[in-house]
């Protein structure tokens, strides 16, 4: 028994939630199939959307879409639902990564995702600098919290980790401009001026580099003939979390994606902006080396977090695909490169990458 009914609107809420999820270079990686006699969203791994070069075995692929499934979660609790997760749930299906059903919440039941709700449309990645302000110990503290409520860790470095993790990264960002694959992945994901695509990164969502050489952002524009924003000195003193999981399965890929947009998600709501330092992940011996001393850890994911300079700051957000529901069943719809080059139908109004 459902406390309301699953009707379009409702199916609109949910998807709508899930596809606002952030996803490596904005590949939007995921479809969705609808059982409403079950109550039972689908969430399916779109094998067209990959990253050879950068996610060659699909980690992030799968973090991408574990971050939907938190938000169609979020959506769930707040719709009235209890949402019921079952992780890769038929061994012969791959593709199938997860199931979200939509059951009555009992007397006992805590729905404490609803209040993400409303940072679920705010929720965007700043690629612009921040203040250098630091965030509280109890945002911190609450962030670190989101991750360990879903089975992953965030660990905060001193001063000394930090720059070590950031010199990786940076490693990791010279190794992508120089290597002819990333580069040419890379430039099929940026959306050029005048091209209406839900999918990729456009030019007015990018930002500069950081003139102090400290923060080693991503230079989408590097492989790109266009005018190069112009660079801008980033915070001094850089705040940032490693995620990781203790094992290192496609399901704990699935895991460190939820803990990842809880994370995010918190820090929105406390307003605090958020960006995803990915490049050493995709380096076997760079994302090893992230591990430092600890045992039995698999890093996922850096993120770096602060405050923005003021209102507007914090960079573009990225397009939207629409939230329509599609068979979760069939063959694999066969091989595209890129992003869709056909009409866009139209973002949903403020999400973003």
């Amino acid at each position: 028994m459902q406390t309301r009914e699953l009707d379009a609107a409702a199916v609109h809420a949910l998807l709508a939630a899930a596809v606002a999820a952030p996803s490596i270079h904005n590949t939007q990686p995921w479809r969705f199939g609808l059982d409403p006699d079950s109550g039972t969203v689908q969430v399916r791994a779109d094998r067209r959307r990959r990253l050879p070069a950068a996610d060659p075995l699909r980690r992030a692929q799968h973090m991408s879409v574990g971050a939907a499934v938190f938000n169609l979660r979020v959506a769930a609790e707040h719709l009235g639902w209890v949402p019921v997760v079952r992780l890769r749930p038929v061994a012969d299906d791959p593709d199938l990564l997860a199931t979200v059903q939509l059951t009555a919440p009992t007397a006992d039941v805590q729905l404490s995702l609803r209040e993400l709700y409303e940072a679920v449309e705010r929720r965007h990645t700043s690629r612009m600098p921040f203040t250098g302000r630091p965030v509280p110990d109890p945002v911190v503290t609450e962030m670190t919290g989101a991750a360990r409520a879903e089975g992953a860790h965030l660990d905060v470095p001193d001063i000394m980790g930090t720059r070590r993790l950031l010199h990786l990264t940076e490693a990791a960002e010279i190794r992508n401009a120089t290597d002819p694959a990333s580069t040419d992945e890379m430039r099929t994901w940026v959306t050029p001026p005048g091209e209406r695509t839900p999918y990729g990164i456009p030019l007015t969502a990018l930002g500069p580099q950081d003139a102090s050489g400290r923060m080693p952002v991503r230079d989408f524009t590097g492989v790109l003939p266009v005018p190069r924003l112009p660079a801008v000195r980033f915070e001094r003193h850089a705040q940032v979390a490693l995620l990781w999981t203790s094992h290192d399965r496609p399901e704990d890929w699935l895991r460190a994606g939820q803990a990842l947009e809880r994370v995010l998600l918190t820090a929105t709501r406390r307003g605090v902006r958020t960006s995803m330092l990915h490049q050493a992940m995709e380096w076997p011996d760079l994302r090893a080396a992230m591990a430092g001393t600890r045992e039995r850890c698999r890093p996922q994911l850096l993120i770096r977090f602060g405050y923005g300079t003021g209102p507007g700051t914090g960079g573009g957000r990225t397009p939207r695909a629409s939230a329509h529901p599609v068979s979760g069943t069939g063959p694999d719809p066969g091989p595209d490169p890129g992003p869709d080059p056909g009409p866009d139908p139209g973002p949903d109004p403020g999400q973003g990458h």
